[in-house]
């Protein structure tokens, strides 16, 4: 399935954007266990992986993620609903000789970057999620959220019918990257450093296995485990993102932006997916800490 941003009153969403949650915390997708097909045996070097990486890029597949596993040795990629077998002996194809170094996953659903709200955060036109508050060093007040929200936004408001503003879009990095900025304008809004009721206090990567969560107000709040690092996704339409975290975290319409984070630890910022909270799915989220150092900001 693919989850597309909620447009408001009538308004036309320019592209398809991701889920978000208001006030610091998204809800995460748990995935649904994907199938594979084993990849042969052999050792491959680094150039190699990292050719065969550039190969599935090159054969630009919408739906398709893919991350070097440097415990099997091997590019793994996983495939939405909508790839087809044709598709996947392109990106074959186009690893040539170095085949055997793809592992081929399947997952429900179709990869999408979702759209909707925990403690939503409107545009003019569509609706996301607000990530993690921040700081710069002068104590100016922001708030990150997904790039492929503030792509095209300026002012944001914190209700639908638009009667408070929250700030306006101070940066945006979307496709490639996916994270965005909002400078606060409004000095009587409330500016809250945690998720919930989480005091976030540091940012970090997490590792592979880590434990992490999600908030969201479509889902509520759900954990799962970081699957792999450095992931890119082909969403279509030009829309390829690398560098993301890959993790089994469930979730839907109203997540886009919003926070990944494990204890006081900020991580990330939801990107996109596929699935939902009842079949699973697989998501993927910005690191945070490539934001913050991109804007010179820190949580708190």
């Amino acid at each position: 399935m693919r989850i597309k941003r909620t447009t408001l009153r009538g308004g036309v969403a320019r592209r398809t954007r991701l889920i978000a949650v208001g006030t610091g915390l998204v809800a995460a997708a748990a995935f649904a266990v994907p199938s594979a097909n084993a990849s042969d045996t052999g050792t491959f070097s680094a150039n190699q992986l990292s050719g065969v990486s550039d190969s599935v890029l090159k054969a630009d597949v919408a739906g398709t993620a893919w991350a070097v596993d440097a415990r099997t040795n091997r590019v793994v990629v996983t495939v939405d609903s909508t790839v087809s077998n044709a598709e996947i002996a392109e990106i074959k194809r186009e690893a040539g000789s170095d085949a055997g170094a793809l592992t081929i996953k399947h997952t429900a659903g179709r990869f999408s970057k979702l759209i909707s709200g925990g403690d939503a955060i409107y545009a003019s036109s569509w609706r996301c999620s607000l990530g993690f508050n921040v700081q710069d060093g002068s104590g100016n007040y922001y708030f990150l959220t997904a790039g492929h929200c503030t792509d095209g936004a300026g002012t944001w408001w914190s209700n639908s019918g638009h009667s408070t503003t929250l700030g306006s879009t101070a940066g945006s990095s979307f496709p490639g990257n996916d994270y965005g900025i909002v400078r606060y304008t409004n000095s009587s809004v409330t500016k809250s450093g945690a998720v919930g009721s989480q005091d976030i206090t540091r940012a970090a990567t997490p590792s592979v296995g880590t434990t992490v969560y999600r908030r969201g107000s479509t889902t509520g709040t759900h954990s799962g485990r970081v699957t792999a690092l450095n992931a890119t996704v082909n969403y279509g339409g030009g829309d390829v993102v690398s560098g993301l975290i890959q993790t089994t975290v469930c979730a839907e319409p109203g997540d886009s932006g919003g926070p990944l984070y494990g204890g006081s630890t900020a991580y990330g910022l939801t990107s996109g997916g596929s699935g939902n909270c009842s079949s699973g799915g697989t998501t993927f989220f910005q690191p945070v800490t490539e934001a913050l150092s991109a804007y010179g900001v820190h949580v708190y």
